[in-house]
C-alpha cells in the first residue's frame, strides 16, 4: 500500500501538476502587479481604456442606455495567463525536463533484441528443409 502511494507520488506528471499549481498561485500577486502597473498603462497608450476596464465596443440597448463590453479586462487576463505560463515553463518545466534527460542519459542503454520477421523465419525453414532433403 505504501509502495503504491510512493510510486503514485513519484510519477512526473503528479509532481509537475503540483509544482504548476503552487507556483502559479505564488506568482499570481506578482503577475497581477506587473499587469496592473506595466501592461495596463502600455495598453492605455494605444487604446482608450480607463481603470475600470471599460475598453471595448459600446452598444445602445433598447432603453437608450449605452452598454460596454469590457475587453480590457479580458486582455489583462490573457496577458496574465501567458505571463504565468511563461514563468512556470522557464523556471520549472524546462529545468525539470533537462534534469530528467540527464537522469535518463546516466542509465545504461537497453539493447533491444529484434525478433525475425515472418518472412525471414519462412526463408530459414525453407533452407533447412532443402538442406535436409539434399543430405538424404
Amino acid at each position: 500500500m505504501i509502495k503504491g502511494f510512493k510510486d503514485f507520488i513519484a510519477q512526473g506528471n503528479v509532481i509537475d501538476l503540483a509544482v504548476a499549481v503552487v507556483i502559479g498561485s505564488a506568482f499570481t500577486a506578482i503577475v497581477t502587479a506587473v499587469v496592473a502597473s506595466v501592461i495596463t498603462p502600455l495598453v492605455g497608450l494605444v487604446f482608450e481604456a480607463d481603470a475600470t476596464g471599460t475598453f471595448g465596443p459600446k452598444l445602445t440597448n433598447i432603453y437608450g442606455n449605452e452598454v460596454t463590453f469590457p475587453l480590457g479586462d479580458l486582455l489583462s487576463a490573457v496577458i496574465a495567463f501567458f505571463a504565468v505560463a511563461l514563468v512556470v515553463y522557464f523556471v520549472f518545466v524546462l529545468p525539470m525536463n533537462t534534469w530528467k534527460a540527464r537522469q535518463a542519459a546516466r542509465k545504461p542503454a537497453v539493447v533491444e533484441v529484434v525478433a525475425p520477421t515472418e518472412t525471414e523465419l519462412l526463408v530459414e525453414i525453407r533452407d533447412l528443409l532443402r538442406a535436409n532433403a539434399s543430405s538424404r
